[in-house]
């Protein structure tokens, strides 16, 4: 497990950028945090990460938003409009074992729906800064183990 402390927005983006160095094509990212903890943000920076050459924008509405043209593609998932019932009919397993980076936000709704391996990320406001986010990081499976151990020998 990793936590990081990052002091406003512009950090918050560049933490996820560095991150996308370690992902490879197949991996899922679970984002849980409050309404307004930077879940999407930090999307933002894993889509400059990738270069995928388009605004990242919450797909709350949309559910899903591809980004294909990236170094690898950037699939971004929101549940947050769902519930657990709605989420098979989605077909998410395509994401998930495709050959792109899936962020799912409020993985919540849906556990059983989600991969079994995964990195958990965690976006925390701080109650005396708003701008500052402590992120936690946890590994689920021993690829994102080795993630997160290159992470952090870096």
């Amino acid at each position: 497990m990793i936590t990081i402390v990052t002091n406003n927005e512009e950090e918050t983006i560049k933490f996820a950028k560095k991150l996308t160095t370690y992902l490879k094509p197949g991996m899922t990212l679970l984002l849980e945090g409050d309404l307004g903890a930077g879940k999407t943000t930090f999307t933002k920076g894993i889509g400059e990460g990738l270069d995928v050459g388009r605004i990242i924008k919450s797909p709350t509405y949309t559910i899903v938003r591809e980004y294909p043209n990236g170094k690898i593609p950037l699939y971004h998932v929101d549940l947050y409009r769902l519930t657990e019932n709605e989420v098979p009919d989605l077909g998410l397993d395509e994401y998930f074992e495709g050959d792109g980076i899936s962020v799912v936000e409020w993985p919540s709704v849906a556990p059983e729906d989600l991969p079994n391996n995964h990195l958990e990320i965690e976006l925390k406001r701080e109650d005396e800064n708003p701008e500052k986010r402590v992120i936690t990081l946890e590994a689920v499976g021993k690829e994102y183990e080795e993630v997160l151990e290159h992470f952090q020998n870096d």
